[in-house]
């Protein structure tokens, strides 16, 4: 563990929670490394060294609880690597591979993952803002990224997907409870005033998501499960809902304007305030 600066901190919070060395994590249930296979200062100097064109390589690498805010990864080999608890607050991870990478528990404070692949990846428990006050802008960018399957669990209100490739991605709830695996866990993704306009959704999974305020226009989300979700105010317009399930979803104010195949989308029957919906 690097000692000094915000990632020492957030560790510190981390591993009051977490069990002893060699014990289940609460996210993923499998094994924390307690020790990252490099310091901070020697992720910086590879970054720094790494020449015009090379990318630096820490696929598969335990980088748990280091602090690498700040640092500019130059679309870096970050493939299957354990990245949890880690601080990437203001990092540039733009157009890196974070395939199949663990991100829980990370502090992603206006990270930049614009075109970044996220493919099987897994973001449970982020850190998203810099206090209590919840700034939007504080949340990370996810412009154009792929996040086929990725699995979400975090309060990401604010947070830019326009572009990204949301196909089959898993932002349903965690936990059938809110507080099942800490205290402070709610059953539901926060995903308000997000901006998913000419995002490609196709069968994701946003059942319970609260996404008040939120710009689909002009995306793709046929067969995505709205189930329960929060939809006050969402913009549809120009999207295609072909065969979205808005089973018991909160429609109120919702626009659909333009939006493609309304007629074929399921439960809106079911749905609250769908005599509310502007089209």
């Amino acid at each position: 563990m690097v000692k000094g600066g915000r990632g020492f901190v957030a560790a510190m919070v981390v591993a009051i929670a977490l069990p002893a060395a060699g014990a289940l994590a609460l996210d993923s249930h499998e094994v924390v490394a307690p020790n990252a296979e490099f310091t901070a200062q020697q992720v910086t100097a590879i970054v720094f060294k790494a020449l015009p064109g090379k990318r630096p390589d820490f696929a598969g690498k335990f980088l748990t609880y280091l602090d690498l805010a700040e640092i500019d990864f130059k679309a870096a080999h970050l493939s299957g690597a354990d990245l949890y608890g880690s601080d990437f607050t203001g990092a540039n991870l733009a157009g890196a591979d974070l395939s199949k990478s663990r991100l829980d528990r990370a502090v992603l404070i206006r990270a930049n993952m614009s075109d970044a692949n996220l493919t099987d990846a897994t973001i449970l428990r982020p850190t998203i803002y810099a206090d209590d006050k919840n700034t939007l802008t504080d949340a990370p960018s996810f412009n154009g990224a792929n996040l086929t399957r990725v699995r979400v669990q975090a309060d990401l209100s604010g947070a830019d997907f326009r572009g990204a490739n949301m196909t089959a991605a898993d932002f349903g709830p965690l936990e059938s409870r809110p507080g099942q695996g800490t205290m402070v866990t709610t059953a539901s993704n926060m995903l308000k005033s997000c901006n998913f306009a000419g995002a490609h959704m196709a069968g994701a999974n946003m059942t319970q998501a609260v996404l008040t305020f939120s710009r689909f226009t002009g995306a793709d989300v046929r067969g995505v499960n709205f189930a329960r979700a929060e939809l006050t105010k969402v913009d549809f317009s120009g999207a295609d809902v072909t065969g979205a399930d808005f089973t018991g979803a909160d429609l109120y104010d919702a626009n659909f304007t333009g939006a493609v195949g309304v007629d074929q989308a399921k439960g809106l029957d079911t749905a609250k305030n769908a005599d509310k919906v502007v089209r």
